[in-house]
């Protein structure tokens, strides 16, 4: 079983969950499957531990349902319940203001409480957007670096406060 111990205490364990993943028309996204750590809740449900990179709709504490493929792996079944995390995936462009960093980016969202991480392979950075942040000064951040020429963005996974809240200029 693909299993880790937790930086919370000898007693939690980490397992590798499959997501498997459709691509659209352009390709995207760049592989088939993605692996997410999870914490086991039950039997046969676990709560996301990480960021996705690329699945749709999952976040970071979501609740998902799983079951044992034919070689052991954890697969993801249905969203059990949303944890209020946004999902979101910005690329820098090369030629914009931060040169494609993606640290950078990380540091310009650090501020307003959102953490993240970049994987060089895709030159993408994934965003963690808790519940309590700024919604409106995240999304105001990403509408200005996209109309700027500095990256592009996808919404991942967003709730019903995402969606209401207004950027303030």
């Amino acid at each position: 079983m693909n299993e880790v111990e937790s930086g919370n205490g000898p007693d939690r364990r980490l397992v590798k969950v499959v997501f498997v993943l459709d691509q659209d028309a352009d390709g995207w996204p760049p592989v088939g499957r993605e692996g997410l750590w999870a914490a086991p809740v039950t039997a046969d449900t676990v709560r996301l531990e990480n960021t996705p990179w690329f699945v749709r709709n999952a976040a970071s504490g979501d609740l998902f349902r799983v079951r044992r493929d034919e070689d052991g792996q954890w697969t993801a079944g249905e969203r059990l319940e949303w944890s209020g995390h946004c999902t979101i995936r910005i690329i820098p462009f090369a030629e914009g203001a931060l040169g494609g960093s993606r640290q950078r980016v990380l540091d310009l969202f650090t501020p307003l409480g959102v953490e993240g991480e970049g994987l060089q392979q895709f030159g993408l950075v994934a965003l963690d957007v808790p519940p309590g942040a700024d919604l409106a000064a995240v999304k105001r951040l990403l509408r200005d670096g996209s109309r700027d020429g500095w990256w592009d963005y996808e919404e991942g996974c967003v709730g019903e406060a995402w969606l209401e809240a207004e950027p303030q200029d």
